[in-house]
């Protein structure tokens, strides 16, 4: 069975986005594609998102297909962004999502109990907060894959809300990068 792997970045104050949504990405380098992106898409069979993060994705990386001189076409992965199917949760999103993608309104631990028995490969959320944080209140996330980046926000949108349960984890690897980032992987303890 495939494991779900919750991979996100995030601020050292812990925040995904800064106010007013805007994206803040992580400084990027060979090291950090090799240990973060290379890392995720050898082991992803199948890639989780929000309505959010899937649009903004799609929009992005589809370009690659289509026009060799957007940004996506020449960056080495993404004919695999393109081809992995993906699982989009939403309740406002209606008919075919497109890029390879199923949509699900609601019962997301029934949809993610499915895609764990077909995925071939791991399953990745990139999804974002609201997603990311559903997944935690139902104890669905085998593994948290975090990059912490070197820098403070001060303020935006969290990754973790308040008022989720307790959730007991053991490191698996903690990764530093050249660009300052920490990549940190950690594995849910399940009681037997």
């Amino acid at each position: 069975m495939a494991k779900l792997v919750l991979s996100m970045f995030m601020s050292l104050d812990g925040y995904i986005e800064k106010p007013n949504g805007e994206f803040a990405p992580p400084a990027w380098s060979d090291d950090l594609s090799r240990h973060w992106s290379g890392y995720a898409l050898e082991r992803a069979g199948h890639l989780i998102y929000g309505r959010t993060n899937f649009l903004f994705n799609k929009g992005f990386w589809s370009a690659a297909d289509t026009d060799p001189e957007s940004p996506a076409a020449g960056i080495p992965y993404a004919g695999i962004m393109n081809r992995l199917p993906k699982t989009v949760f939403s309740t406002t999103l209606t008919g075919d999502p497109g890029w390879n993608a199923t949509l699900v309104k609601d019962d997301m631990a029934g949809a993610i109990a499915r895609v764990k028995a077909e995925a071939k490969g791991d399953i990745y959320s990139f999804g974002g907060a609201g997603v990311a944080n559903s997944l935690v209140v139902l104890d669905l996330v085998d593994e948290y894959r975090l990059m912490v980046t070197p820098v403070l926000f001060g303020d935006g949108k969290r990754l973790f809300a308040d008022g989720r349960p307790e959730i007991k984890l053991t490191l698996i690897e903690a990764k530093p990068l050249d660009t300052g980032a920490i990549i940190l992987h950690y594995r849910r303890d399940r009681a037997i």
